[in-house]
């Protein structure tokens, strides 16, 4: 097991504890996100589903952390954290970075073999579909030009100095460690893959999500919805409902 500390309370906020679930379903955040964007999805999919918010460190209540910039490693620490955890159905989502360190991390538990049950991806092109991007090279005000063009992160952020002197090291560090992410090739998780987009993703053509399918040896379906790469915040009903159709039969069978 990785070095890196890895207990379950550092890492994992449970805003809505379901003992009673039929399964959980481990969130991981997008470059500069934290656990706190799913506390509407961990409200809304109780008591069915037990949502795991992963806390990255570097941020939030973890501010005071050193950033972890590099995929694997994250993705390490993630299992780790989620040992012991298997006694129910487990699931993955991950939007944005959240959806590559979700496979990472679907990888590394079928190695052990804990099975995911689905892996959901959103925002983010296939691992194979490799772009040469930079942001976290930019100086200040490049990375800030690049949060504004994705519209995702908090306009109180951007416009407060203070918070944003605190945010930034996160930030530039989920980049670095997104943008030099390779993937080992012919590496494929045995889950099936629900993949969603957004018509208008300037991080993530319509093409290069559906290269998921190569993935998993297990089937994968596609759903492209209106908007841009924070397309989830405009349809929040309708994701809720792709995410429980896809996972609740799996408890059934």
């Amino acid at each position: 097991m990785t070095s890196i500390a890895a207990d379950a309370e550092t890492w994992i906020r449970r805003y809505e504890k379901s003992p009673d679930s039929a399964l959980r379903l481990v969130c991981l955040p997008y470059a500069g996100g934290s656990a706190s964007y799913f506390f509407p999805v961990a409200k809304a999919l109780a008591p069915s589903i037990e949502v795991l918010a992963i806390q990255y460190p570097g941020r939030q209540d973890r501010h005071r952390e050193p950033c972890i910039d590099d995929i694997g490693k994250l993705a390490d620490a993630v299992v780790g954290a989620l040992e012991g955890l298997d006694d129910k159905p487990l699931a993955l989502f991950g939007h944005s970075m959240g959806a590559t360190l979700s496979y990472e991390v679907a990888l590394r538990l079928e190695e052990r073999k804990v099975m995911p049950v689905r892996l959901f991806v959103s925002g983010r092109r296939a691992p194979s579909r490799v772009r040469e991007e930079s942001v976290h090279q930019r100086d200040d005000a490049g990375v800030l030009a690049e949060l504004r063009m994705l519209n995702g992160t908090n306009g109180e952020v951007l416009e407060n100095e203070e918070l944003l002197r605190m945010a930034l090291p996160a930030i530039r560090g989920d980049y670095r460690a997104i943008e030099s992410y390779r993937c080992e090739p012919g590496r494929r998780i045995s889950c099936p893959i629900t993949a969603l987009t957004g018509d208008a993703d300037p991080r993530a053509s319509v093409d290069e999500v559906r290269d998921w399918e190569k993935h998993t040896t297990a089937e994968m379906d596609l759903t492209v919805l209106s908007g841009g790469h924070f397309f989830l915040n405009d349809h929040v009903p309708q994701v809720l409902k792709i995410i429980s159709e896809r996972l609740l039969p799996a408890t059934r069978s």
